[in-house]
């Protein structure tokens, strides 16, 4: 079984990232099919999300975003290219995000 970790750091705070994540996960759900469930916190937020042949949670605080993703054997074979895709879909939702900030 493959793993994928990423970690973001960010100067959004909980609010904003909290909103950011939940935009996230309705774009997984509706691009990948994903089922995401949403735990909020009172310091941090826990996104987890599944499909067949994949689980995982998305860590989100004040500061920081942490996923950590497990594949099954036949998407461990693309995980390289899993990563690439997730990190530009984080990458790019925290940049609007960042946007919006300002």
């Amino acid at each position: 079984m493959s793993e994928i970790r990423i970690r973001r750091e960010h100067t959004l705070g909980l609010k904003k990232a909290r909103q950011m994540v939940l935009k996230f996960a309705e774009d997984v759900e509706e691009k990948f099919d994903m089922e995401c469930t949403l735990y909020e916190g009172e310091t941090s937020d826990t996104l987890e999300f599944t499909r067949s042949g994949v689980r995982g949670q998305l860590i989100v605080t004040g500061e920081h975003l942490e996923m950590q993703a497990k594949l099954g054997l036949l998407l461990g074979a693309f995980a390289g290219k899993i990563e690439a895709e997730i990190t530009k879909n984080l990458d790019a939702a925290l940049a609007k995000a960042s946007a919006k900030k300002k």
